[in-house]
């Protein structure tokens, strides 16, 4: 990306013009405030966390603090920290050339000092976005202290400068986020002595690279997520670096369906159209996930789960779209039977149900299918349907049209009725498409399965209601 031209380009045209220097808390701090007195929402993407975590958050910036957010897989905490940047200035001054991105005004680097005191107002200024402020590591065994603070620089020692020369360090990773944001994701992967390294950096904001007298007055927020419980076995934060954390925020799934629903629009990646009553009993389905005894909930059932089953269904249905030639695809609730099988091995169930993976799954979709239609369908009389399909069964399947799905729909002054209510019930209206109408009449066919006025068969291709 590059800055715009009319910005200074040195150190005296950059005090002419005004520039104040300000730390990155300073930076966040007023940047929040001026967001939150716009009622500006500083949080775009974030769903679910309006009224527990972002509250938190925000006033642990507003307190200048390190952050550490605590929760299970799949609650958002990577694309919470990713949106930090967003309250950065969008272009700050730097030294042009600088390895550590500093403030002109306020240059750290033994190199930056000397070439400071040598230019004076002449040292060139550069210009950094927001967006190369913000460093993310994840954290893994094999992370070394080199990675995240520094080493000799081997190629500068052979080039004849001596080893005491701080010049011959190649820094790491935190140093060169100086003035920015530093997010280390899964925090306890980092073996022990690596943690050691980053307390320095958090208490004292300096380095120390193997016993250098050097210091480094960084200026970095550091940010890191992480599981409450160790259900991996991967490791621990040690004590002194929880200890200086200044905020631990947890967070959490969904609380309200309709944030689940608006989570799975959102992030998933859909290849054919997928129904809002689909959305909502995939949403239900991985809620009753979420609090069965069945699933290991140390491990949780992480939002992914929902947004790979819609992708999932929408797989589905465009499969189906190209077998029998349908002009457009959109998904029907017999595609749902495709999530379980593909999905269950994101999901750790408990200790005592091997074997039974399958029949749980099936049971809590049925469930999640029967809610859904049961809120949508309120207060419709479906019993002239389910009489109507008694005398004329109605086929479909992964592999039948939802033309002929709807073609097989009873006719009649009633049965008419009903359809073309569960259709209004359920959004589908001013389409010539096939496709949402055989969706619609198959949540009222599953429906009435599931509360026992319609008989189901099933064959490897098709499913029969009757």
């Amino acid at each position: 990306m590059t800055a715009p031209t009319d910005l200074p380009r040195t150190v005296g045209e950059l005090r002419a013009s005004g520039h104040r220097l300000r730390s990155v808390r300073q930076e966040l701090r007023e940047n929040l405030l001026t967001a939150l007195r716009a009622e500006h929402n500083p949080w775009p993407g974030i769903v679910g966390f309006d009224t527990t975590v972002l509250p938190q958050l925000e006033r642990a910036l507003l307190a200048g603090h390190d952050i550490v957010l605590l929760g299970e897989r799949g609650q958002g905490k990577t694309r919470l920290l990713r949106t930090l940047p967003l309250l950065l200035d969008e272009w700050t001054p730097v030294i042009e050339g600088s390895d550590l991105g500093e403030h002109p005004f306020e240059p750290i680097a033994p190199i930056s000092v000397r070439r400071a005191s040598d230019l004076g107002d002449d040292l060139p200024v550069g210009w950094r976005h927001r967006s190369q402020r913000y460093t993310e590591k994840l954290a893994t065994p094999d992370t070394a202290v080199a990675d995240l603070i520094g080493d000799v620089d081997p190629v500068k020692v052979a080039e004849g400068r001596s080893l005491g020369d701080p010049e011959t360090i190649h820094y790491g990773l935190v140093p060169r986020a100086h003035r920015g944001i530093v997010a280390i994701n899964e925090l306890p992967d980092l073996a022990e002595r690596i943690q050691v390294s980053l307390l320095n950096v958090m208490e004292e904001r300096d380095i120390q690279v193997r016993g250098y007298t050097l210091r480094l007055p960084l200026d970095v927020l550091l940010v890191a997520s992480a599981n409450p419980e160790d259900y991996t076995n991967r490791g621990r934060i040690i004590t002194p670096l929880k200890d200086r954390f200044g905020a631990e925020i947890r967070t959490h799934y969904p609380l309200e369906l309709a944030d689940e629903v608006a989570v799975i629009k959102q992030e998933a990646d859909l290849v054919a159209a997928v129904p809002e009553h689909l959305l909502e009993i995939l949403a239900r389905f991985t809620r009753l996930l979420r609090e069965s005894s069945a699933i290991d909930q140390g491990s949780g059932v992480s939002a992914r789960f929902s947004v790979a089953a819609a992708e999932t269904v929408a797989g589905a249905a465009l499969r189906r779209a190209a077998l029998v030639r349908e002009n457009t695809a959109t998904a029907r609730p017999v595609d749902l039977l495709s999530v379980p099988s593909v999905l269950r091995g994101k999901l750790e169930f408990a200790a005592g149900e091997e074997g039974r993976e399958d029949e749980i799954l099936d049971h809590l979709l049925r469930r999640a299918t029967a809610d859904t239609a049961r809120r949508a369908l309120r207060g419709v009389d479906l019993g002239p349907l389910a009489e109507a399909v008694t005398a004329a069964p109605v086929r479909t399947g992964d592999l039948v049209s939802a033309a002929t799905v709807v073609e097989s729909l009873p006719s009649g002054r009633g049965p008419n009725r009903i359809v073309t209510e569960v259709a209004n019930r359920l959004g589908v209206v001013g389409t010539e498409d096939p496709g949402p109408m055989a969706s619609a009449a198959e949540l009222a066919l599953e429906l009435l399965f599931l509360t026992r006025k319609l008989a189901k068969s099933a064959d490897d291709d098709t499913v029969q209601y009757g």
